[in-house]
């Protein structure tokens, strides 16, 4: 016999369940089955830091969902990891049900994609973003389920109302956290060589872009963030395919 586990309705339709120590995981996987016999979901709340509770709760076959923030335990405000199954889940057995679980605790990097696009004197087209203070090369965040190279096209069209067909991708940097920001990849896109005119056809996204201009890379120095500068060289010059904050 396992350490125990109690199950108890938290809500309509909601089941949450708890243990102490390690129970056996076959018992576990058994009170979450008999708990959907009765409830839509099966939920239980682990610590940040409570490696062992993770693993269990990932033995029985519940998905981890997130991190729920300032909740009151024991009468302390603390921030719990949240895992749970719902009755429509596909069993841990069946190969798109494990798929499943594994998806939902392996580690998922935010990628972003930016674009190069230079004028015919070699200039770099940056935009200063209302966001922040640095200017950046066109581009933005990847949506889930998109492709990079589509997500800069539509960051670029969205952006500064420009068609532009990205070309190869010309640099992968990684970005360590940063500011509040977890890590990232960045992809930057070759946006080909324009006539400096190509200005006259922007139509900013006015929430978010400020300005946008031709800079040598002096002023790319100057303008923007230091790692966004090495990352701005480095895909000019073209001689390494990957860098980490531009090195």
């Amino acid at each position: 016999m396992g350490d125990p586990i109690s199950v108890t309705t938290v809500a309509e339709g909601v089941a949450r369940i708890q243990w102490q120590g390690e129970p056996s995981v076959d018992e576990l996987r058994r009170e979450v089955a008999a708990a959907l016999g009765d409830h839509q979901r099966v939920e239980t709340l682990v610590g940040l830091d409570d490696r062992a509770a993770q693993r269990t709760a990932t033995w029985a076959g519940l998905l981890k969902e997130g991190v729920s923030r300032g909740l009151t335990v024991d009468g302390e405000v603390a921030d719990r990891v949240v895992y749970a199954r719902v009755r429509e889940d596909r069993p841990v057995d069946h190969p798109e049900g494990f798929r499943s679980l594994l998806n939902s605790f392996l580690p998922r990097k935010r990628a972003i994609s930016q674009m190069l696009v230079r004028d015919d004197a070699g200039r770099v087209l940056l935009c200063q973003l209302t966001y922040k203070r640095d200017w950046d090369l066109p581009g933005g965040v990847v949506e889930v389920g998109e492709s990079p190279r589509l997500a800069v096209q539509r960051e670029v069209e969205e952006e500064l109302g420009l068609d532009l067909e990205p070309g190869g991708l010309v640099l992968t940097d990684w970005l360590p956290a940063w500011g509040g920001w977890d890590d990232a990849v960045c992809l930057v896109f070759d946006g080909g060589t324009h006539p400096a005119a190509i200005l006259d056809g922007v139509v900013k996204q006015e929430r978010e872009i400020r300005s946008v201009r031709f800079c040598t890379l002096e002023e790319v120095d100057e303008l923007a963030a230091d790692f966004t500068a090495r990352r701005v060289r480095a895909a000019v010059e073209g001689s390494q395919p990957y860098t980490e904050s531009g090195r």
